[in-house]
């Protein structure tokens, strides 16, 4: 196992072995689920159930980080809010074993909620607003912060270092970036200070699992401090999307409404930080086979472009 290819070792046997050293027996069955930061995977199990593995990417958090994104979890689960928490195996539930380090889930099923339907939009509201009052009541010590270091001076120079921008548009990405960076900071700058809370911090459709019992939350591996908002805005595609969300929200929890002025802002910072996550992850071989666009540079061509459209919006 190394940095450039950091899953090279993790092979079907040291999965499997790595669910038994913890207790549970499987029965070899094993199915990779939809994941490229982390590799996750579906198990069967002896007495014919299921649970998920989630094993980290190694070098990106540290232990303490991890272990705080459980703590969360677990109290979110709880206060009786529909989040899917690891799995305690003699308490610990950061696991380790053949040099990667892992964590085990209860399989919950699902499909993705219908963001047409102003009902399921309001129940997430709702939702949303009971884990926020969660959030509020403690802080993270080892995660991030979503800020413009972390989504956009970071990735940005990930994209710069990387062969994957062409040579020719280095300076024309970089002039958008600096763009968008500096819109970025006059919206945050004219809105003022706003509440930062623990957030799931990556609350997108497919980490929302809906069943017929109602929608569970998965995936709190970008947790992090931030405005409240966060969680809102990838849910709505749309003004009269995020009036149902607000409706539901505002049944548990008030709401800023200085903070909606944030979403620009906040949609520019998570398409920046795309770009140089892709970049930062090409050597994983995981990532040419999904991304393949990346590599042309026409896409490159049309983010910048992107980015400037951001960078008006914002202005």
């Amino acid at each position: 196992m190394t940095l450039e290819a950091p899953y090279a070792t993790l092979s079907p046997d040291v999965v499997l072995s790595a669910v038994e050293a913890a207790g549970p027996w499987t029965d070899g069955r094993l199915l990779t689920l939809n994941s490229y930061e982390n590799r996750v995977f579906q198990i069967g199990l002896e007495d014919g159930g299921f649970m998920v593995a989630k094993f980290y990417r190694p070098g990106r958090w540290s232990d303490e980080a991890i272990e705080e994104e459980h703590t969360f979890a677990r109290e979110l689960a709880d206060a009786e809010l529909p989040m899917v928490a690891p799995l305690a195996f003699d308490g610990r539930t950061l696991l380790r074993h053949a040099g990667f380090r892992y964590a085990l889930y209860p399989r919950r099923g699902g499909r993705a909620p219908s963001l047409e339907s102003p009902d399921q939009l309001t129940w997430l509201g709702r939702l949303l607003a009971r884990m926020h009052a969660v959030g509020a009541r403690g802080r993270f010590a080892a995660r991030g912060v979503l800020d413009r270091s972390t989504m956009v001076t970071t990735p940005v120079r990930a994209a710069l270092a990387s062969t994957l921008l062409p040579v020719h548009l280095h300076d024309a990405y970089r002039r958008a970036a600096e763009r968008v960076s500096h819109a970025i900071d006059a919206r945050v700058d004219a809105i003022g200070p706003v509440a930062r809370i623990r957030l799931h911090g990556d609350c997108h459709p497919g980490n929302v699992l809906w069943t017929d019992d109602g929608p569970h939350f998965v995936d709190l591996d970008d947790a992090r401090t931030g405005p409240a908002v966060q969680d809102l805005w990838m849910l709505a595609g749309d003004e009269r999307a995020m009036d149902a969300l607000l409706e539901g929200y505002g049944q548990f929890r008030d709401f800023d409404p200085a903070e909606l002025a944030l979403i620009p802002a906040l949609r520019a910072m998570r398409q920046v930080h795309y770009a140089g996550w892709i970049a930062e992850r090409w050597h994983d071989p995981a990532f040419p086979a999904a991304f393949p666009f990346a590599a042309e540079g026409r896409w490159w061509e049309q983010h910048i472009a992107d980015l400037h459209d951001l960078a008006d919006e914002l202005g």
